[in-house]
C-alpha cells in the first residue's frame, strides 16, 4: 500500500540519532522472552514418536490428531488466564508478575519433562501453559523504556529471541530426543541409572493459584477502535495459518512419502528447523531496523505476510521428491531430473535438491516471520491509548495469538489425518492443510493493506492537548 510522502516513516530529511540501548534493563527481558518458545517448540521433533510410543491410539494415521491435542492443550489453558498477566502487571507491578510466571513455567516445565503417559503429559503441558503470560508482559516493559529513535530495534530483538529460542528448543528435542539410541556411548549408563531412580519417584503437582481482579470490560472494550480491530483481526488471522503451518510441518516431515510427507527421523526434523534460522540473526539484528526505519511498520508487516503466502502453497510439493527418492531406492522409476549420470547419482542429486529446497522455503518464512511478527508488535504498541494501557493492550494481542495456537493444531491435525486416510484429489488430499494455511496468510495480507498509515506512530508517546 502506497503511502503520501510526507507520511512515509523513512522520508525526513535529518534521521534523528538512534538512543543507546539499555542493555542493563533489556537483557534480563531477552533472556526471559526465550523460556516461552523452549517450551513450545522442545517437543515438536519428537512429539510424532512420543504420542505414538504412549499406546493411545491403535492406528498410526490418528497419531497427528492426539500429537495435535497434546500440542493444544499448552495454548489453551495460556488463554485461559492470558488476560490476567498485562492487566496484572499494569495494577501490582512488571518485576513481581515476571517473577510469578518464571516461577510456575520453570516447575511445570521439569514436570512435563518426566512424563511417561499421555494423561500426564497433556496434564503437565496444561499446567505449564497456565503461566505462559510472561509475552504481554515483556512487549510492554520494553515499549516503556524505549523511545521512537530505538524502539523498531528493540522491538525487533523480542522476536529475535523468539527465534533463537525456536532454534535452541527445536534443535535440543531433535539431536537428544532418545539420547540412548542416538549417543549409547554417552547416555546408555546414565539413562539406565536414572530409569532406576525415576520409577521409584512419586509426581505430585499442585495446580497453580490465580489472584488479582481482572480489570473491567468497559476499560477493554474501549481500546476496541475500528483501527485496532483491523490490527487485531490481521494479527490472530496470520497466527492461525503459522500455528497450523507450525504444528503440521514436523508431523507432514515424519510422515511416510505415500502419506504426503518427507519420510524424516527425528535428526533430519530437528535439523530442518535449526539451519535455516541462522538468517534470523541478521534479519532481526541488521535488516528489520533499517527497513522498519525506512519504510514503517505496516509496510514491513505487509511485505512479510505477502511472501509467506507462496511459502505455505509451495511446501506439501515436497513430497514428490521424497516420493521419488524412495521409489528410486525400490528400483522403481517415478521422476527424474536431467542431469549427468556421471556427476552424481540421481538418488543423490534429487536428495540434495530436497534439502535445498526445503531450507529455501524456510528461510522465506522465517523472512516473513520476522517481518510480520515483529511489525504487528510495533503496530500494537502503537495503537495504545496510553502506557498505563499498554499491558492491557499487548494481553489482547496476546490472547487472539494464543486462541490461535489452540485452534491451528487442532484444525490442522485433524485435516492432516482426515487427508491422508481417504483417498481425495487435489487440492483436498495431503496438500489441503497447506493450502488452507496460504488462503488465510492472503487474508490477512489483504486486510493489512485496509490499515491506515497512522499506526506507525507511538500513540502513547504523543502529547496531547
Amino acid at each position: 500500500m502506497s503511502q503520501p510522502e510526507d507520511e512515509q516513516p523513512g522520508s525526513s530529511t535529518a534521521t534523528p540519532k538512534e538512543t543507546p540501548l539499555p542493555w542493563t534493563q533489556l537483557f534480563p527481558l531477552l533472556a526471559i522472552r526465550i523460556a516461552e518458545p523452549v517450551n513450545m517448540t522442545l517437543c515438536m521433533p519428537f512429539l510424532y514418536k512420543m504420542v505414538k510410543g504412549f499406546d493411545v491410539v491403535k492406528n498410526p494415521q490418528d497419531v497427528s490428531f492426539y500429537a495435535g491435542l497434546l500440542l493444544s492443550s499448552y495454548a489453551i489453558c495460556q488463554a485461559i488466564t492470558i488476560m490476567y498477566w498485562g492487566p496484572l502487571s499494569d495494577r501490582i507491578g512488571r518485576r513481581p508478575t515476571l517473577l510469578m510466571g518464571l516461577t510456575g513455567d520453570l516447575a511445570t516445565f521439569v514436570l512435563f519433562g518426566l512424563s511417561k503417559s499421555y494423561k500426564w503429559a497433556i496434564i503437565t503441558r496444561s499446567l505449564n501453559g497456565l503461566f505462559a503470560g510472561n509475552s504481554a508482559v515483556v512487549k510492554s516493559v520494553v515499549a516503556e523504556i524505549s523511545d521512537d529513535s530505538n524502539r523498531p530495534r528493540m522491538m525487533a530483538l523480542l522476536p529475535l529471541m523468539w527465534n533463537i529460542g525456536a532454534v535452541a528448543g527445536s534443535a535440543i528435542g531433535g539431536l537428544l530426543a532418545d539420547p540412548v539410541s542416538q549417543y549409547p556411548s554417552i547416555f546408555g549408563r546414565f539413562i539406565q541409572e536414572t530409569d532406576i531412580a525415576t520409577e521409584t519417584t512419586h509426581l505430585v503437582s499442585t495446580a497453580p493459584q490465580q489472584h488479582g481482579e481482572p480489570l473491567p470490560a468497559q476499560s477493554m472494550l474501549s481500546l476496541l477502535t475500528p483501527t485496532s480491530k483491523f490490527v487485531m483481526a490481521t494479527n490472530v488471522l496470520m497466527c492461525l495459518a503459522i500455528a497450523m503451518g507450525d504444528q503440521i510441518y514436523p508431523i507432514f516431515a515424519a510422515s511416510a512419502p505415500a502419506d504426503g510427507g518427507l519420510g524424516f527421523s527425528t535428526r533430519d526434523i530437528g535439523i530442518s528447523l535449526s539451519v535455516s534460522s541462522v538468517a534470523v540473526l541478521y534479519l532481526q539484528l541488521v535488516a528489520y531496523p533499517k527497513l522498519a526505519h525506512k519504510y514503517g511498520a505496516l509496510t514491513c508487516c505487509q511485505m512479510g505476510l505477502k511472501i509467506m503466502t507462496p511459502f505455505f502453497f509451495a511446501m506439501p510439493f515436497l513430497s514428490l521428491l521424497s516420493s521419488s527418492i524412495e521409489n528410486m531406492i525400490a528400483g522403481k522409476t517415478f521422476m527424474r531430473l536431467p542431469v549427468p549420470t556421471d556427476w552424481m547419482s540421481f538418488v543423490g542429486f534429487e536428495y540434495c535438491m530436497l534439502w535445498i529446497l526445503l531450507i529455501g522455503l524456510l528461510l522465506v518464512r522465517i523472512t516473513g516471520n520476522v517481518l510480520a511478527f515483529t511489525s504487528l508488535n510495533l503496530l500494537v504498541s502503537n495503537i495504545a491509548p496510553s502506557k498505563a494501557m499498554l499491558g492491557t493492550m499487548n494481553s489482547m494481542q496476546q490472547l487472539g495469538t494464543t486462541s490461535m495456537w489452540i485452534a491451528g493444531p487442532l484444525i490442522s491435525g485433524t485435516l492432516w489425518s482426515w487427508s491422508i486416510k481417504h483417498s481425495v484429489p487435489f487440492p483436498f488430499n495431503s496438500h489441503f492443510v497447506w493450502i488452507l494455511c496460504s488462503c488465510f496468510m492472503a487474508i490477512s495480507w489483504w486486510m493489512s493493506l485496509k490499515l491506515p498509515n497512522s499506526v506507525n506512530v507511538f500513540a502513547s508517546g504523543q502529547t496531547r492537548g
